[in-house]
């Protein structure tokens, strides 16, 4: 008996490729890795961060329980000791504030992220995007 194959064909178009960058934070042994595609803003990745380093932060957190990296206060107030603060490599190589660019620029150029110590981070932006 002969199969037919099928010719008919699907007008579903494929997924955007992923977009999978290295997570490290200072004092964690270890990395992660995340596709930003799979967040739609700064809240969820920050979310979701919150969650892969809960064991690696002290301090306030959320109402949920986790630490909100992306928090307004978290990224305005560096110069007052905030503990920890997002940080990303673009595509140039510079490091910046996450928040410094809206959120599908900063899918398209993120290279890396890295959540530094507020101290290490004076001087990277001066502009938030939430």
């Amino acid at each position: 008996m002969a199969v037919q194959k099928s010719t008919a064909t699907t007008t579903a178009t494929p997924p955007p490729p992923a977009a999978f960058v290295k997570v490290s934070m200072d004092g964690a042994p270890y990395l992660r890795k995340v596709d930003l595609k799979l967040y739609n803003s700064y809240s969820d990745l920050s979310e979701s961060l919150g969650k892969m380093f809960s064991s690696f932060t002290i301090g306030n957190c959320g109402p949920n329980g986790m630490k909100d990296f992306m928090s307004e206060s978290k990224l305005v107030d560096i110069l007052n000791g905030s503990e920890y603060v997002p940080s990303y490599e673009d595509k140039d190589g510079d490091w910046m504030l996450v928040g410094d660019v809206p959120w599908e620029m900063f899918v398209e150029s993120c290279k890396r992220l890295r959540i530094m110590k507020g101290s290490e981070a004076i001087g990277l932006g001066k502009y938030i995007y939430i």
